[in-house]
């Protein structure tokens, strides 16, 4: 239940007017995650920066390394390398790591952790609890326990979950049909649960760009339709799955171009290359493009998006697809139906599934008005509701409900229904 105060009248004399009045505590806020980079990072990234800065001092803890501290730290965010972190599982440092944020939250007192992703949302949970911190939000962007893992792994992952699903007061789902899978793994308690769409930075997404430009630097036919994906190339995103696509939609459609755009890890530097010698063997041309900083652009450009993951969220690749317009085919793993309706805002598949990937493809190809028009409709959706104003306002909501906080929006409200100015009739103007 929201905490209710009265509404405040409206000032009758400015502050720069006013003797220095003492400055107010703010709600100390630590975002911890494994690895401060795209996806779950960028997330958590515009969480921090989001917020409203006369409420909220925002902190971010997580391993050394990624993209994002220089623009965390840029927007006022105070940000701690947590030297022990490790993104597998290493007893040692995980303890250490462990005690190395439950430090740090003594040290500073925060009122509220918020942990992201299963390693960090362990440790971080754990810490908490050692900490004492008195409110604890978890959110599920990607549930580690998923089926490309030996079952002996999910196990692990899963037994760890559940060992610390009570240490956290609320938990935060990016998708209705990730909250509904942590609850079926009995990861988070039922009832405990609530879906706050993932954000992404709408001002960085290109309206489309001029395609005859990018067409003729990736040596694309101007009138050729152009099928491709963005991601790095690791064995969540099945980038297999898309060659082996791409060789069935070229059969039926032999004017049809594929580009993969994205780098990939040292891990995954063999799977690159098999995909290479897969797209060789099915004699399917692919326009490889390695990093790209112009990847959102590319993107806006393709004619099909194509998203061949064995497991996501939400998956910030397709909302960034759809928020510029394109028409996607995705495979319909954890929260990628919740975004993606099929003939409303894209079309799905099933997972592991070329032939079924390319059979959606082939019908945008073979439909372009449609195709079209889900694109503009996936535009206009995540415009509406995947932004982070949305995204912000809907955690404060929670940090202030766990803590006992008014709802801000609704004293707001209040006081314009409350403190009306009047008209010289002594009616109160209705406020618009």
């Amino acid at each position: 239940m929201d905490a209710v105060w009265p509404p405040v009248p409206p000032a009758v004399v400015g502050r720069d007017a006013l003797p220095p009045q003492p400055d107010l505590p703010k709600v100390k806020v630590l975002h911890v995650i494994t690895r401060f980079i795209a996806g779950s990072g960028g997330n958590t990234l515009l969480s921090a920066t989001g917020m409203d800065r006369d409420q909220y001092e925002l902190w971010v803890a997580a391993m050394p390394g990624g993209p994002l501290w220089e623009q965390a730290e840029r927007c006022g965010v105070r940000t701690v390398h947590v030297r022990h972190m490790r993104e597998q599982i290493s007893p040692v440092h995980d303890l250490l790591a462990c005690f190395e944020l439950a430090r740090l939250m003594r040290r500073e007192r925060f009122s509220v952790v918020h942990t992201h992703c299963s390693k960090a949302g362990v440790i971080g949970r754990v810490a908490a609890r050692i900490a004492r911190v008195p409110a604890v939000v978890h959110t599920f962007h990607i549930f580690a326990a998923h089926e490309g893992l030996p079952r002996w792994r999910r196990w692990v992952y899963l037994a760890l979950d559940r060992l610390v699903r009570s240490f956290a007061q609320r938990y935060v789902a990016v998708a209705p049909r990730v909250a509904w899978e942590a609850v079926e793994q009995r990861i988070a308690p039922a009832g405990t649960t609530v879906v706050v769409p993932s954000a992404i930075e709408l001002a960085g997404v290109p309206h489309r760009p001029d395609p005859a430009v990018v067409r003729a630097e990736l040596g694309v036919p101007e009138h050729a339709p152009l099928v491709g994906t963005v991601g790095r190339i690791v064995a969540q995103k099945a980038p297999l799955d898309f060659v082996r696509m791409a060789a069935q939609v070229r059969a039926a459609r032999p004017d049809a171009e594929f580009v993969m755009v994205g780098d990939t890890t040292l891990e995954s530097a063999s799977l690159e290359a098999e995909t290479r010698r897969e797209a060789k063997r099915l004699g399917v041309p692919i326009r490889f493009t390695g990093f790209r900083p112009d990847a959102p652009q590319i993107a806006a450009c393709l004619d099909v998006y194509v998203v061949p993951s064995r497991y996501e969220g939400l998956g910030r690749a397709v909302t960034e697809a759809m928020a510029s317009g394109r028409p996607v085919v995705a495979t319909a793993v954890n929260g990628v139906p919740d975004l993606v309706e099929p003939g409303a805002t894209g079309l799905l598949a099933r997972p592991g599934d070329p032939a079924s990937l390319a059979a959606s493809v082939l019908w945008m190809l073979d439909h372009p008005d449609a195709a079209r028009r889900m694109g503009a409709q996936g535009r206009e959706r995540v415009r509406r509701y995947f932004g982070q104003p949305q995204m912000c306002r809907a955690l404060d909501r929670i940090y202030r409900e766990l803590l006992g906080l008014p709802d801000l929006a609704v004293v707001n409200e209040h006081n314009a229904a409350e403190y009306q100015p009047a008209t010289p009739n002594g009616r109160p103007l209705r406020m618009v």
